[in-house]
């Protein structure tokens, strides 16, 4: 009879973890201060010191809040961090913004990172993808092959859940931080991205932080907004009192209607208006 083997304990996936970077000589991680990039930050400068560096790409896509929190994070823990500029909006296909745009933003991010590690003589570059990315719909990770990033939080088959467990033990306060995306993902395909659009929704953003909200997605549909908010704040939500607030805020921002998605927060939600061709040409082996 054949012996079953024994389930891999999350220490020993932490361990693989070290290992996979303790073997690069000089490492440039791709990092947004989401939990994913910053645990792999963390944990590389734990295991490389001064031979890592976290990079973060700074464009109109990246709301103020996030920049300015990813690199407090990284001055916490002492990883060494520079901002670079990214010029993704400079590039036709991907303000048209159709299925593969992630695949744009990533191929613009990768080459300015390429360029940096050749002129500065770094051995590779890593980005925080996790193990159960590997199953949805991704384009930036196509572009990620194209230019031979690790990703080493896959390699070591970490899940998003382990990571947000492994950063709660090493106490890092991003252990729970929300889930979060570039300001673009939040502009429905075929609507072209523009640094107004983004702008409105980053505002659109900043107001229901102000307001007390803690997971939350602003949509952009043109003259309609779509407003999600986790389930489980969605009580607080559902007031007249808010929808009030919600219709004054986002109607002063420029939209003429104001929504709120009874199916609440979940990530991903545009790409439920992709067809199915779309899909498959964005999911490229």
């Amino acid at each position: 009879m054949e012996k079953v083997k024994p389930a891999i304990t999350l220490d020993q996936k932490a361990e693989h973890l070290r290992q996979i970077l303790a073997g690069q000589a000089r490492l440039i991680v791709a990092y947004s201060g989401g939990v994913d990039s910053a645990f792999l930050a963390w944990m590389a400068h734990q295991v490389l010191g001064g031979e890592m560096l976290a990079v973060i790409a700074d464009s109109a896509s990246l709301a103020r809040t996030h920049l300015e929190d990813a690199l407090a994070f990284a001055r916490e823990c002492g990883i060494p961090i520079e901002v670079m500029e990214t010029q993704e909006l400079e590039n036709p296909a991907y303000v048209r913004n159709d299925a593969m745009r992630c695949f744009h933003c990533k191929d613009e991010l990768f080459t300015v990172l390429e360029r940096y590690r050749e002129a500065h003589a770094f051995g590779a570059i890593a980005y925080g993808v996790n193990a159960d990315d590997e199953g949805d719909f991704r384009p930036g990770q196509q572009a990620a092959r194209q230019h031979h990033v690790l990703a080493p939080l896959v390699e070591a088959a970490l899940t998003k859940a382990e990571i947000r467990e492994l950063a709660r033990r090493a106490d890092l306060r991003v252990w729970d931080k929300p889930a979060s995306a570039c300001l673009s993902s939040r502009v429905e395909y075929g609507r072209a991205v523009t640094p107004e659009a983004l702008s409105v929704i980053e505002r659109g953003e900043d107001a229901l932080r102000a307001l007390g909200f803690r997971q939350f997605r602003v949509r952009h549909h043109g003259d309609i907004v779509r407003i999600e908010i986790a389930r489980e704040e969605l009580p607080r939500a559902l007031t007249a009192e808010m929808a009030r607030e919600f219709t004054r805020v986002f109607k002063e921002l420029g939209f003429k209607f104001v929504t709120l998605d009874l199916e609440g927060f979940r990530s991903g939600s545009m790409n439920q208006l992709l067809t199915t061709e779309a899909l498959l040409r964005g999911r490229v082996i």
